[in-house]
């Protein structure tokens, strides 16, 4: 299956070098190149990508506002950061729905790893901004579900629905939008793709 993806950066060298990396080491890669941000909105409305790597510091950027600009064009598209800026930084774009950083710093190995991880997981988060993404450690929060709590988030995860995670447990529906309540409230999650990133995070 072809893979799309868009590299959004003003450096050449950035450009030339990650393109080499992807089309060796990330199977079925076609890549396109943009050396601004209004060249990268234009061709992500021409052209359906699987992914944009982009730079947060290229010519005529504007932020964190970039995100949900590019989802305006492409709900579906997925977003690497790609910066040598502080993690910091690269969280807060996280935060407005990226799905997920690499450091510019990193070597060819990681920023393949990086994309690949995004094509099978739906995100990429390093070791070393995990802590950043929640104020708690998500471990000390799934500890604090109930037993119950825990069966249906891991039911959830799975890709129960509610009539059959009724059906599985012997709980009425009603009871079930409760409890679906009660570990999202508990996990700070917000919604099913929030669980599932969770759970592979630290579970899986």
């Amino acid at each position: 299956m072809i893979k799309n993806i868009l590299i959004a950066d003003d450096h050449d060298i950035v450009l030339v070098g990650t393109s080499i990396i992807l089309e060796s080491r990330v199977q079925n890669a076609v890549i396109d190149q943009a050396e601004d941000y209004p060249e990268t909105l234009e061709k992500i409305a021409v052209k359906k990508y699987d992914l944009v790597i982009l730079d947060i510091n290229m010519p005529e950027s504007k932020n964190k506002k970039m995100i949900s600009e590019i989802r305006a064009i492409d709900p579906d598209i997925k977003i690497l950061i790609f910066s040598a800026y502080e993690e910091e930084i690269a969280v807060q774009y996280i935060k407005e729905g990226a799905n997920g950083y690499v450091s510019k710093l990193s070597k060819s190995e990681e920023i393949s790893d990086a994309v690949n991880k995004v094509f099978s997981d739906g995100y990429y988060y390093p070791s070393s901004i995990v802590s950043q993404l929640f104020n708690e450690s998500p471990m000390d929060l799934i500890k604090n579900l109930s037993e119950r709590e825990y069966e249906i988030f891991n039911l959830m995860v799975k890709g129960y629905g509610n009539l059959e995670i009724s059906n599985k447990m012997g709980i009425q529906m009603p009871t079930i939008s409760t409890y679906k309540k009660r570990i999202h409230k508990k996990l700070k999650t917000n919604n099913i793709a929030d669980l599932i990133k969770l759970y592979h995070t630290y579970m899986a």
